[in-house]
């Protein structure tokens, strides 16, 4: 390797303030950065291979990411792109469903909570006037 290259596999202070940099930016930065001081020397790809390498590693999680975005992309087959779009349509329905059972759920509990709060207001209430607002039993001046 080129020993005058500004970023090369050995102990400089570019590579520390890298591998620093990237453990405080996103963890797995550091340990890559860490490798390369580490083992980076022992790597004799050409950039063209670096890119390859990338590319092969990399490539899924883009496509991952494009079909994300794109979700009803067509695949090509019109029975396929069908079958889906109405599977999806589905799930969705369901999904709404759901939510509004949540919904309901969330005001039964709502109104028996307040009903809760109600009755052990009305408790202390019936309890106060019961007792001439005389708690813990000693007599009022």
């Amino acid at each position: 390797m080129n020993e005058t290259a500004l970023l090369r596999p050995a102990w400089t202070p570019l590579t520390i303030a890298l591998m620093v940099i990237g453990f405080v930016v996103f963890w797995p930065l550091g340990l890559v950065m860490l490798a390369y001081i580490i083992w980076g020397d022992r790597l004799n790809m050409s950039r063209g291979d670096w890119k390859r390498s990338a590319e092969r590693a990399f490539g899924s999680c883009r496509r991952n990411m494009r079909n994300a975005a794109e979700p009803m992309a067509s695949t090509g087959n019109a029975a396929f792109d069908e079958w889906r779009r109405t599977e999806m349509e589905r799930i969705e329905a369901e999904r709404r469903k759901l939510d509004e059972m949540r919904a309901e759920f969330d005001r039964y509990t709502d109104e028996l909570r307040k009903a809760r709060d109600r009755e052990e207001f009305d408790r202390f209430m019936r309890d106060r006037n019961n007792h001439n607002g005389n708690f813990g039993g000693t007599p009022q001046d």
